[in-house]
């Protein structure tokens, strides 16, 4: 069965693109850096016999695993995720352990889910790409069942995330068209704005939307530091692209040497600040938060 629904927006080009690729590559490196993400999310779903489960955003597909593993038998966690080459990944993963685990390639935005069929919602970093966030959060309230739970974890700001912007900061005087990131422009930090948030979830028919601020601890080893800041975020873009050896080299030491004050021994610490993102759905505002309402 084909589980694949091609889309034409801009985040839909990007991730079954250089961003996908970039992901893949980084597939363990960020397993391991965002485990406690992971952790979080799969106890906050609580385990109930038949339980259904939608990981949007799903990526390479930790976290529907670890969810599924979680549920057993009885339940059934579906991972969806714009990139066809992520899915192809997880798919792979699924298969390998045996997992009871499914993925869909689709927009999660707009793709036409059997309506109240999921009795969670959870996503690890996947919501903040969506081009209408509200158009795609009374969607996933469509597929809710009433009184359904959600559980998303997106990034506060910069300022208050300083090792996730340290490469860009590092590179900027050596690379002058290196991209600057827009704040409500679909991206890592798109909701950043906790009353933004709110209004998003509020205006696309959520209710009991609760907000709180998380802290985690995070570490991956020193050893592979430069592989993921030379492939990812908008430095990454840069680096993977045309650019000739020596402006690369310097690039790349100039920003491992900003790093340094995260560097401990073979290990390289730093602390998240992020949004745990909870609500409730409700059938009847969610279908009539989809009569044309968009919020962006």
């Amino acid at each position: 069965m084909d589980n694949t629904q091609h889309t034409g927006n801009a985040q839909t080009a990007l991730w079954n693109g250089s961003s996908g690729r970039a992901w893949i590559a980084a597939q363990a490196v960020l397993d391991q850096m965002f485990q406690p993400f992971e952790d979080l999310l799969v106890d906050m779903m609580g385990v109930g016999a038949g339980l259904r489960v939608l990981d949007v955003g799903c990526g390479t597909g930790s976290t529907t695993l670890a969810a599924a593993r979680r549920l057993g038998v009885k339940g059934h966690c579906i991972g969806v995720d714009v990139s066809v080459p992520m899915i192809a990944v997880a798919q792979g993963r699924a298969e390998r352990a045996n997992s009871t685990a499914s993925f869909i390639c689709a927009d999660a935005q707009t793709h036409a889910f059997e309506p109240a069929s999921f009795d969670r919602i959870m996503s690890r970093f996947g919501v903040m790409f969506f081009d209408d966030p509200a158009l795609a959060f009374a969607n996933l309230g469509r597929a809710a069942r009433d009184g359904a739970e959600m559980h998303c974890i997106a990034w506060r700001s910069p300022v208050d995330n300083p090792f996730m912007t340290t490469a860009e900061r590092a590179a900027a005087s050596l690379l002058p068209d290196l991209p600057t990131r827009r704040p409500d422009a679909p991206g890592q930090f798109s909701f950043a704005d906790r009353q933004r948030v709110a209004s998003i979830l509020d205006a696309s028919g959520w209710v009991d939307v609760d907000i709180q601020s998380i802290d985690i601890a995070c570490t991956l080893l020193e050893q592979e530091l430069v592989g993921y800041f030379s492939r990812l975020g908008p430095l990454g873009m840069m680096l993977q692209g045309e650019m000739d050896e020596p402006t690369r080299t310097q690039v790349i030491e100039s920003v491992r040497a900003a790093f340094d004050p995260y560097v401990h021994g073979t290990e390289v610490r730093y602390t998240a600040a992020c949004w745990m993102i909870s609500a409730r759905a409700s059938s009847v505002l969610a279908r009539r938060s989809g009569q044309g309402t968009s919020t962006q």
